[in-house]
């Protein structure tokens, strides 16, 4: 790929700032056409319909990146939660309890773009939190 740690670490933060700003017209900036999610092929128009409904769920979601690792094509990040789901969230009764969790996801890119998607969220966080 030739691309420099920093550059993929730049890309990284735009793309949650393009999140963060519920700014989907730029998503396909970020993600590639063809993304998978944890294995499944989902595509982009897919991708945006999963984070449409995020914040539909978590109106006040928003992606905070606690650590991040660049390791060219690859991105591992820990983001952080502190949110007020409206109603269930990942099974779970939350019904705009205040809940902080984490997510483990890994990003792997491809020709600048984010390809693959990795993610593991500690739903036992939020359990504890109920």
């Amino acid at each position: 790929m030739g691309m420099a740690s920093i550059d993929l670490s730049e890309i990284y933060r735009g793309y949650i700032a393009c999140l963060n700003g519920q700014d989907w017209s730029r998503l396909g900036k970020f993600v590639h056409e063809d993304v998978h999610y944890n294995g499944g092929h989902v595509g982009l128009s897919g991708y945006r319909q999963m984070l449409e409904g995020d914040f539909r769920a978590i109106p006040d979601l928003h992606f905070d990146i606690a650590l991040l690792i660049s390791e060219p094509p690859r991105i591992a990040s820990r983001l952080q939660f502190d949110c007020r789901p409206t109603g269930m969230l990942f099974g779970m009764a939350v019904n705009g309890r205040r809940v902080r969790f984490a997510e483990n996801v890994f990003y792997e890119f491809l020709d600048g773009r984010i390809r693959n998607v990795w993610s593991i969220i500690d739903k036992a966080a939020i359990a504890t939190q109920l």
